[in-house]
């Protein structure tokens, strides 16, 4: 709708309120654009709205991990909080659902794993033994679920730490390789992505400046719809270079806690090992920093699947647009055209200076002779403002 009411060539006042047989107007433009299958700025929008509705910055997204995962465990946790065992079996019973909760809040091996069960149960009877239930039941609400919260963040470090001493970890993935590897490939991917994408809108510019010299060069080419296309491809890159920043950032994040998660094992093994008793304020913080590293490593895993999958879903838009203009197709148009890299285009005018009289109707803004120029908003995307509005070309600005 906004993009039909704002193009001028179909004569809507966006300052009036629309008459009916502007709104039946609307309706038809409207239709009219969403059925245009050979259309690449149809294409483009789709991929926005898609983009829009479906991306979430890192925060967002755990955020709402959080939220759903304390959602699935708030009926154990009412359930638990809510007791008020009198005899051993109910005591027993809500001892189970403990083991129950522990189990699902790590997330580590499936509850129906015997072997997990019993990994499990051994770890939160260490420090939590069935003596201690009467001191349990007798907190407040509050501090019930805090002890719940620790004693699930306990047994997922003595639970890692198990692992690490091949004493146990069933079900425990070695998440830190997994990470590596599918980090690496899902930036590898996004990379591919944008090298495709650079060198398409090289060669739609080359042809958009040559068919600006020659119009009758080439016939069966609607520069409209290649210009269309131009600004989908760009479009595109934009979004992937948000992807592979976030695949960037997943990186540094996954081997900063690499090291950590290791200098942590290791200080709690010297401190743990060949040791006949262990003071637990030493050991229970290690436990506890094990476990939330882990939970970061898991944080990661969510984040990259989010990022593979909407860097999937982007590719249809792509495929679309490359329909439109085939490979071979290209090829041929390109013969005798001089593409040239963004690269390039910027170490051509590189220190070259606007001459202001040569622009009537344009107002143009220095660095060095405009207030606050560092706090300006800079509008599309670092191309220049120019280009686009006088040439219809997305050139480097």
């Amino acid at each position: 709708v906004k993009a039909v009411v704002l193009d001028p060539r179909n004569d809507f006042n966006v300052d009036q309120i629309l008459e009916e047989k502007d709104v039946q107007n609307l309706i038809q433009f409207c239709v009219t654009r969403l059925l245009d299958t050979r259309s690449p700025s149809l294409t483009t929008i789709k991929m926005q709205v898609y983009f829009d509705t479906n991306y979430a910055s890192r925060a967002e997204l755990l955020n709402e991990q959080h939220r759903v995962m304390e959602e699935r465990l708030a009926p154990v946790v009412r359930h638990i909080t809510n007791s008020h065992p009198h005899v051993p079996e109910e005591m027993e019973n809500v001892y189970r659902k403990i083991i129950n909760y522990v189990l699902l809040s790590s997330d580590l091996g499936s509850p129906t794993d015997i072997e997990v069960v019993r990994e499990v149960t051994a770890a939160l009877q260490s420090v939590f033994p069935r003596s201690e239930m009467i001191t349990f039941i007798s907190l407040n609400r509050k501090n019930k679920e805090q002890q719940l919260k620790n004693l699930a963040m306990l047994v997922t470090g003595i639970r890692l730490y198990n692992k690490e001493c091949r004493k146990g970890g069933r079900g425990i993935d070695n998440l830190p390789a997994i990470l590596k590897e599918a980090i690496l490939s899902a930036t590898q991917t996004v990379d591919e992505g944008l090298n495709t994408c650079h060198t398409v809108a090289h060669q739609y510019t080359a042809l958009l400046e040559s068919l600006q010299e020659d119009q009758h060069r080439c016939t069966q080419l609607s520069p409209f719809k290649l210009r269309e296309a131009l600004f989908g491809v760009r479009q595109y890159e934009a979004f992937l270079c948000i992807l592979l920043s976030d695949a960037i950032t997943s990186a540094q994040e996954v081997e900063k806690m690499n090291v950590q998660f290791t200098a942590t094992m290791e200080q709690l093994k010297n401190t743990a090992q060949n040791k006949d008793s262990v003071d637990t304020r030493e050991v229970f913080p290690l436990f506890i920093a094990l476990s939330n590293l882990w939970t970061s490593f898991q944080d990661e895993m969510l984040l990259l699947r989010f990022l593979t999958n909407i860097t999937n879903d982007l590719q249809q838009f792509w495929e679309i647009q490359s329909q439109l203009f085939p490979e071979e197709a290209l090829t041929s148009l390109l013969e005798g055209v001089t593409v040239k890299s963004d690269e390039e285009r910027i170490r051509e005018t590189m220190g070259t200076r606007v001459n202001v009289s040569d622009f009537k109707n344009q107002e143009w803004l220095f660095p060095e002779t405009t207030d606050n120029f560092d706090q300006l908003l800079i509008q599309y995307h670092g191309f220049c403002a120019h280009a686009i509005g006088v040439r219809g070309l997305t050139l480097p600005g």
